[in-house]
């Protein structure tokens, strides 16, 4: 390409750009301190905690340990040895999200993978599962920006 046609490009996605600028501008500046993830971790032990104890019975499934972690990719997993391991963030999302989040991880305790059997086993629990799914889409990657 010409050097012109490149300028024109560029110019013509200026509004775009600028928009995704600030957005990380301001992101960098929300980034949680030391301090804050770890009374996020302690905060999303107890809530975690008191989630798994309460789904673990109506799922069927046992686990192991339950861990707290400031994670930059997952929001929870699952070992094939039953532990659990969950985001520090989850301290902060609405209260049915962090519902999905640990109905999904309890539910791989039956099937460690993402099947149709999973995912029903999933909806038997929650059955709007998807809506909440979809939150942690749309605004989970604001949330772990700030790690």
């Amino acid at each position: 390409m010409r050097i012109e046609e490149i300028k024109r490009f560029v110019e013509s996605k200026a509004g775009w750009i600028e928009k995704h600028l600030s957005n990380l501008t301001a992101q960098e500046q929300q980034k949680l301190t030391d301090q804050e993830l770890r009374a996020l971790r302690e905060k999303a032990r107890t809530l975690v905690t008191e989630r798994v104890q309460f789904y673990a019975p109506l799922i069927g499934v046992t686990y192991n340990q339950i861990a707290i972690r400031a994670q930059h990719t997952r929001w929870g997993s699952c070992s094939s040895k039953g532990n659990l391991n969950f985001n520090c963030l989850l301290a902060l999302v609405p209260p049915e999200v962090l519902d999905y989040v640990v109905v999904h991880e309890l539910c791989h305790r039956k099937e460690l993978n993402h099947s149709d059997r999973f995912w029903n086993e999933v909806g038997k629990i929650l059955p709007d599962y998807k809506d909440r799914k979809k939150w942690l889409k749309d605004n989970g990657s604001n949330l772990i920006a700030r790690i």
